[in-house]
């Protein structure tokens, strides 16, 4: 990828992978300019998403972002706060984290997600107004959907490892799965 290709990405919306009734929505920052350059997401070279989702027990090989359609088959999917690409999350104003929140709300609503993992504790805090939030589980529901932060798997992201965000990604899936065997009300 070429510098320019990369700047040509700017403010590029990449599409969700999204469809109804999955058992998690990963809920990103917003794309990366390689992201908006490739359509694929978390496709920098330095994000830990893959191995890390891979790690946890939620795919059961490491996916390449090229692969992100098949998400679809583990009741997984992507979809990210802020819809815009850019070079750094710094980029974005409150007013986009809000707005964003809103956005993602109406969409969880219609997909109806058993739970939205946001990935990135900042976005959350900010899209949400929960200033005090913690990575785990929070206690709001958002659009009916039970809701988990999730540690940021950028490489600048350096406070986690890829081990103890595996760690932390894996008690969402225990959750998750814990969750699987009680009855939804339209079961």
């Amino acid at each position: 990828m070429t510098p320019e290709e990369l700047l040509a990405a700017r403010d590029r919306i990449v599409p969700d992978v999204i469809t109804g009734g999955l058992r998690v929505l990963f809920c990103g920052i917003n794309p990366s300019l390689m992201t908006g350059a490739t359509g694929h997401h978390f496709a920098f070279p330095g994000n830990r998403f893959w191995p890390v989702l891979h790690q946890s027990g939620f795919t059961p090989r490491q996916l390449k972002p090229y692969e992100q359609s098949e998400l679809l088959r583990h009741g997984l999917g992507i979809t990210n706060v802020v819809a815009r690409a850019t070079a750094r999350a710094d980029e974005l104003s409150a007013e986009e984290f809000r707005t964003g929140g809103r956005i993602l709300t109406s969409k969880v609503e219609e997909m109806r997600p058993r739970w939205l993992a946001v990935v990135g504790i900042t976005a959350y805090r900010t899209a949400f107004g929960e200033r005090q939030a913690r990575i785990g589980p929070q206690e709001r529901q958002i659009g009916g959907a039970r809701v988990w932060a999730l540690p940021n798997p950028s490489g600048l992201n350096a406070h986690w490892t890829v081990s103890s965000m595996a760690e932390e990604y894996g008690r969402l899936r225990s959750a998750v799965d814990s969750d699987a065997a009680i009855p939804t009300p339209e079961s």
